[in-house]
């Protein structure tokens, strides 16, 4: 996280805040997460240099670029069209080639790009849908916070055996802004 500059996917006016342990608007109601919260995150995933990524949230970029710092490949799907071009722009100029941005709707996942070996979601779902359990390898690995409401959000593990079963356990409360479906 040290090598990645937080402050490149803060907008202008919150640059002085880059790197204190909170969340920060990004604009279109959307934040970037709590340095705190993307270390437990990226460390739950058990990323190995191999692996391939599915972001569902691109938001500013910045959890992207910590995941492309470990890992071979990351997809990362954004929603709201201007998050998504401006994520992908100061990616491309931070030299994180590995990453690829698409707007799209991270309720359907990136169907060409599967299967990943973990996936991340960095918005809440009331539940994980089941479209990115069925695009997780076997022997993969998700991570998500889920919760239909700011007030009752815990982040889950759900891990896929090589039989494709899956077990989920419980991490820690947390606040993400709701996972927003296409229209």
């Amino acid at each position: 996280m040290r090598a990645t500059p937080r402050h490149c996917f803060a907008p202008h006016e919150y640059a002085a805040q880059a790197y204190a342990d909170k969340p920060l608007p990004i604009g279109h109601g959307q934040t970037i997460s709590q340095p705190f919260i993307v270390a437990v995150m990226t460390e739950r995933l058990g990323l190995a240099p191999h692996h391939r990524v599915l972001e569902i949230g691109a938001g500013s970029g910045y959890q992207a670029a910590i995941l492309a710092q470990l890992s071979a490949h990351v997809t990362t799907l954004e929603i709201v069209p201007e998050l998504a071009a401006r994520a992908a722009a100061t990616l491309h100029s931070l030299g994180y080639h590995n990453v690829e941005v698409h707007h799209a709707d991270g309720y359907l996942g990136w169907p060409p790009g599967a299967p990943y070996d973990r996936i991340l979601l960095t918005a809440a779902p009331a539940a994980i849908p089941q479209a990115l359990v069925e695009q997780l390898c076997p022997n993969g690995r998700l991570v998500a916070p889920v919760g239909g409401s700011l007030k009752n959000q815990k982040l889950l593990v759900l891990d896929k055996d090589s039989a494709g079963h899956t077990s989920t356990r419980r991490i820690l409360p947390v606040r993400f802004v709701p996972m927003v479906r296409g229209g």
